[in-house]
């Protein structure tokens, strides 16, 4: 069985993080909620506070296989900002391990390098910052093992690529149906 970890730092797009790790759950994927803060209670960018799982010191990444970066400026900032996470994310791309990111994220992927030759997407102004990527205008862009998204109003689609990656698509399509997305 798969097992995903979310990443929450304080400012990230409320809908973006809880839309995944909603859908992943409901798909029985083991997913782990997961603050680069310091502290379990993360502040979104609306000022709602989440209670995450556990902190990143608490993570033993040899038993995750997927990692996944919700946006929100402040919140991408402040992941970027977390060296633990950002040696995760290169070796993750370095063994051919799926990584994720919506919004803002995947700018993230820009500056370390890991988007070229890729097709990604990022929030709209974003896209200078997806170095070496072909941008692709589309909710949601799997390209390997990366998964980019676009914005907030495109959470879902992502989810939707985010579990067609794990499962498949039959998989993907049957949780569109019973979530009534699409319909």
């Amino acid at each position: 069985m798969s097992r995903v970890c979310v990443f929450f730092g304080t400012g990230f797009e409320e809908i973006e993080g809880l839309t995944v790790v909603d859908i992943l759950r409901r798909q029985g994927i083991e997913t782990d909620m997961v603050s680069v803060m310091g502290d379990k209670v993360v502040m979104g960018s609306h000022q709602i506070p989440v209670v995450t799982d556990k902190l990143i010191g608490e993570v033993d990444f040899n038993t995750v296989d997927m990692l996944v970066l919700p946006g929100g400026l402040a919140g991408t900032k402040n992941l970027e900002a977390c060296d633990r996470l950002m040696e995760q994310v290169d070796a993750f791309v370095e063994e051919g391990k799926a990584v994720c990111a919506i919004c803002a994220a995947p700018s993230i992927l820009g500056h370390r390098g890991h988007l070229k030759g890729k097709r990604a997407i990022a929030y709209p102004g974003f896209e200078e910052q997806l170095t070496g990527a072909e941008v692709i205008y589309e909710p949601a862009v799997r390209d390997g093992n990366i998964i980019t998204g676009r914005g907030m109003g495109c959470s879902i689609e992502f989810a939707l690529k985010i579990v067609e990656y794990l499962a498949d698509k039959e998989a993907a399509q049957a949780m569109a149906k019973k979530i009534v997305y699409g319909e």
